[in-house]
């Protein structure tokens, strides 16, 4: 081989490989994927005045009673807590901690067709939420209040009584009606 054919192949032009616009459409592409997609997502329902949901997961949270309320509503009804909220039932202690989620689940009465003195739950009537956040519901004794109907929250008039009631009845056990049955 002669001098003069290694230096031609040293002296060949390679093309460089610009990267840069391949690593930004790999990684824009991706990422306008997911903004399209998050665009297109319902949703959540928040209720008016609060900005509440109904929380994920929220019927597997923890039993904090039963309750039945009587005539005119006729329900049959299950508060069920998040993690800080059982951990301050278990310790008695009030007021509430930031964090706090409280679900109050309702169903029509319905006589049980097995057993003529039972009743078992019929037709779901409402879920309901307090969610304890002392900043951003400072002047609703820090709570915020949702109420659903098939997911959906109800009107603003509704959600209007829902401070005024808890403040009028319960005010000193932190505007919270459900006690704890162990």
């Amino acid at each position: 081989m002669s001098i003069g054919s290694e230096d031609r192949a040293v002296r060949h032009p390679i093309r460089p490989i610009h990267v840069l616009p391949l690593l930004a459409s790999a990684l824009l592409i991706p990422l306008a994927m997911a903004a399209r997609a998050h665009d297109n997502a319902e949703a959540k329902p928040v209720s008016p005045i609060y900005g509440v949901s109904l929380p994920d997961g929220y019927r597997q949270w923890e039993l904090i009673a039963p309750a039945v309320e009587s005539e005119p509503l006729n329900e049959l009804r299950a508060v069920v807590g998040n993690s800080k909220a059982m951990q301050a039932y278990r310790r008695g202690a009030l007021p509430f901690p930031d964090g706090t989620v409280l679900v109050k689940l309702a169903w029509q009465r319905t006589p049980s067709s097995e057993f003529a003195p039972a009743s078992i739950p019929g037709p779901a009537t409402t879920v309901q939420v307090m969610i304890k956040d002392s900043r951003k519901y400072a002047a609703t004794g820090s709570w915020g209040f949702g109420r659903f109907v098939g997911g959906r929250p109800v009107d603003e008039a509704q959600h209007r009584t829902c401070f005024a009631c808890h403040e009028a009845r319960v005010k000193a056990h932190d505007f919270v009606f459900t006690r704890f049955a162990p």
